[in-house]
């Protein structure tokens, strides 16, 4: 969008930047308005024009987009800023207090800028200031923020355009001789938009689109709608400009608030609408050019002014709601499909209980995915869209459709752990599937949900869970595959307890579920669960019988090709034998598994490996190699952000 004006905001801006005192902390400048003035536009020009004095980089995050029922999880916009700082997701803290402590960490030297859009309470924004004094945060707002407790903040009002910088901003977005051949219908144009620069740009487009009449009876008309049914100018801008709409185009903007996440895409606004991708990508032009969609890279954005409005539209045009809940079906069913999809290129064939749906319709076109890399991509890029959905489905009853998405989204979770989206998403998949009454799916779902709760310390909720699945799992059948089922929610319960220390229990837990696989024949789960038990017997310190175990679990894992699961064990195994005083052979297995860390390009075992190199190294009398060893892990994992008092608080 075009910027206009905002002299004053800008002077008192550079003046707090100018004047901010060393030692004070970063500088927060508060820009605060109502939704659609221009703070954000506002707050990326003014960056724009200071980046030579924060050489490092501008930062950016939504908070509204990471928003669940009113409240940010400020531990995953954290780690929104985390990774744009360039740590690896692996390198993550599970905490907030972990990930503060990257944060500062990763910008006590920074000069640099970061915007924070759509905060409501400075409590949102405190945990996410950068470390250093050199440093600005723009933040906006649609009030003040009190809380912004202990920070150097300067709060901006934002207020509307005035009638003539209004005028000035429709003259940038209408190349048109008319504005200068009748200023008395422009002027009123700016004034009934009350200011707003995102219902401007609709209004420059509409007048665009209408070139042959005369802004006086454009203006007239909308004055007319004004007076005769008692809404804003504003409102009857964004009127005008709808009715201008074809009937495919008009659809979609109905439509479009029902789509989850941030991003508009032609392919998913194919499966709203039911068509092929083309038509799709007119309609979504057809609303850019109409001033409804602001284009962006990879798609498009509709502003929460206008997704108001077409909310409005929607229960004026369609009160019993049919066509927006048959569009939502299309909705929830593409998403779940592709999703499924890309879990099956990215996991293989794994433990799943829900059915590929079939294709929504048959011009709505699948997403393309080359490979697992992309299908892994494509998974993280529309995680909030996929979390989105599976609340959309509950909500519209559509039970089996919520607790299946969960499935593949436990595939995105494993790498990319986003608590508060994963616990919500779990918490709604146990709920789906008890209204479904499907036992499979009731106790998958649980077991799914008991790992984000134990991960973030919620021991006894997890704990909790474990006990609904185990009990629910004792209904299930002899048929093989309940077996393994009910084998796979004991060995949950297994790493739940390893997660608390109990490594007797453990024990005892994936010691059961393997005698399960190797009734059924389930080689690879014997295998897993060898290893498990080989692990928690080293930890427990009982480092002999480690030894055997994690001898078994490294051949068996290179007997079935299990190439990572096989570098796990051999990196075990090697530390157990060092325990017991094999170091020759030790030291073997360790160097593999260095090699194999580096050819899978894992930072984070490449770390956990170099750090036994350097205990071999000490044991063998060498301080210098065990110092180099430990050097290089150090060096690792601040490149790529992770802590560096002796590893991960997690």
């Amino acid at each position: 969008m075009r910027f206009e004006n905002r002299v004053d905001e800008q002077q008192r801006i550079t003046c707090a930047v100018e004047s901010h005192a060393a030692q004070a902390g970063p500088l927060v400048v508060a820009l605060t308005g109502m939704g659609g003035v221009g703070k954000t536009a506002l707050g990326f020009h003014v960056a724009r024009g200071l980046v030579d004095r924060y050489p490092d980089g501008v930062l950016y995050v939504d908070l509204d987009d990471l928003r669940r029922d009113g409240v940010v999880e400020i531990a995953d916009a954290v780690g929104e800023l985390l990774t744009g700082l360039g740590v690896s997701r692996e390198w993550l803290e599970r905490s907030l207090a972990g990930r503060t402590k990257q944060l500062w960490t990763r910008t006590r030297d920074k000069r640099m800028i970061l915007v924070i859009d759509n905060a409501r309470y400075g409590s949102e924004v405190t945990p996410l200031l950068p470390a250093s004094d050199g440093s600005l945060a723009i933040v906006t707002s649609q009030g003040a923020l009190y809380d912004l407790d202990g920070t150097a903040a300067v709060e901006v009002p934002v207020g509307p355009l005035d009638v003539a910088d209004a005028v000035r901003l429709l003259g940038h977005l209408v190349d048109d001789p008319r504005l200068a051949a009748e200023p008395g219908a422009v002027a009123e144009l700016a004034r009934g938009c009350g200011g707003l620069p995102a219902a401007l740009q609709v209004a420059g487009q509409w007048v665009r689109k209408y070139r042959r009449r005369s802004l006086s009876r454009l203006v007239a008309e909308l004055t007319a709608e004004l007076h005769g049914k008692g809404i804003p100018m504003v409102e009857a801008v964004w009127n005008a400009a709808y009715a201008g709409l074809g009937s495919e185009a008009a659809r979609l903007y109905r439509l479009l608030p029902q789509l989850p996440g941030p991003l508009v895409e032609e392919l998913s606004a194919a499966a709203l609408l039911g068509c092929d991708s083309g038509r799709a990508g007119d309609a979504l032009e057809e609303l850019e050019s109409a001033g409804l969609l602001a284009g962006l890279a990879g798609g498009w954005r509709i502003h929460d002014l206008l997704r108001g409005h077409a909310e409005r539209l929607v229960r004026r045009e369609d009160p019993d709601g049919a066509e927006q809940a048959a569009a939502g079906r299309s909705l929830i069913t593409w998403f779940r499909r592709q999703a499924a999809r890309a879990d099956l290129l990215a996991a293989g064939s794994r433990m799943t209980f829900a059915e590929l749906p079939g294709a929504v319709g048959p011009d709505v076109p699948d997403v393309e995915f080359a490979g697992k890399t992309e299908a892994l991509r494509w998974l993280d890029s529309r995680r909030l869209a996929l979390y989105g959905c599976v609340r959309l489905a509950f909500d519209a009853g559509l039970y089996e459709d919520a607790w299946a998405l969960c499935e593949p989204l436990w595939t995105h979770f494993l790498d990319h752990p986003h608590y508060a989206d994963a616990t919500e998403a779990f918490r709604t998949g146990v709920e789906a599937a008890d209204r479904t009454e499907f036992l499979p799916a009731m106790i998958r779902m649980r077991c799914q949900l008991a790992r984000p709760l134990w991960e973030q310390a919620l021991y006894d909720e997890a704990a909790e869970q474990m006990r609904h699945a185990l009990h629910a799992s004792e209904d299930l059948g002899a048929e093989p595959a309940e077996r393994k089922l009910r084998a796979s929610a004991v060995e949950f319960r297994g790493l739940l307890k390893s997660e608390t220390g109990d490594w007797e229990g453990a024990a005892a837990d994936f010691e059961a579920a393997k005698s399960v696989h190797a009734e059924i024949g389930n080689a690879y789960g014997v295998l897993l669960q060898t290893y498990l038990l080989g692990r928690t017997t080293l930890r427990s310190g009982r480092s002999r019988e480690a030894v055997e175990l994690l001898e078994e679990a490294h051949a068996m894992a290179r007997q079935q090709g299990r190439e990572r699961l096989a570098a796990r064990a051999g990196f075990e195994l090697g530390c157990a034998l060092r325990l017991v005083g094999r170091a020759e052979e030790a030291q073997l297995l360790v160097d593999v598994a260095l090699e194999r860390a580096r050819e899978r390009g894992s930072r984070t075992d490449e770390v956990r490996v170099l750090r036994e190199l350097a205990v071999l190294a000490e044991d063998r009398g060498e301080p210098g190699t065990a110092a180099l060893h430990r050097s290089a892990a150090q060096r690792i994992a601040a490149e790529a952000g992770g802590l560096t008092d002796g590893g991960q608080s997690s």
